[in-house]
């Protein structure tokens, strides 16, 4: 897989997804992957997020991003800090899981992910989710957003 740098992930093995996924839906797989470099690559156009470990996908779900007015920014971003509970202080709002990505706040965390809604930037996922990617997901860890 090409990213938007120009580096070169491999790509090992993907998820066998056997039915569109809704919103709220998402599919978690890690039995029998071995450990190593673990990184999220966000689609806004498919309005996906995928989870790879050591080269396979280990989990994906149907996200939130945000709208025109606030858009969601693309590129490649570390995790700059994690916290399990954090409240928004900009949008007085719980940000359950949260993997801060940017500098002014953009982040990743559990949202209610139902059609017709968005974030004010940040990608949304499902709580149960947002639980097993914060587990695997370090500092430093990257999300490419395209």
């Amino acid at each position: 897989m090409l990213l938007p740098n120009g580096e070169k992930r491999v790509v090992r093995s993907v998820l066998n997804i056997k039915k569109p996924m809704m919103f709220g839906d998402y599919v978690w797989d890690e039995v029998g992957t071995p450990a190593g470099l673990t990184w999220v690559r966000i689609d806004l156009g498919h309005q996906t997020l995928s989870v790879f470990r050591a080269g396979h996908e280990i989990g994906t779900t149907v996200i939130l991003y945000g709208t025109d007015g606030k858009p969601t920014p693309t590129g490649i971003f570390p995790v700059l800090s994690k916290a399990r509970t954090h409240r928004s202080t900009l949008y007085d709002a719980q940000m359950p899981f949260m993997l801060r990505l940017t500098e002014d706040g953009v982040a990743i965390h559990a949202s209610n992910v139902r059609e017709g809604s968005a974030t004010h930037g940040c990608i949304g996922v499902p709580l149960a989710f947002a639980k097993l990617l914060y587990g695997q997901m370090r500092r430093e860890d990257q999300v490419v957003i395209v």
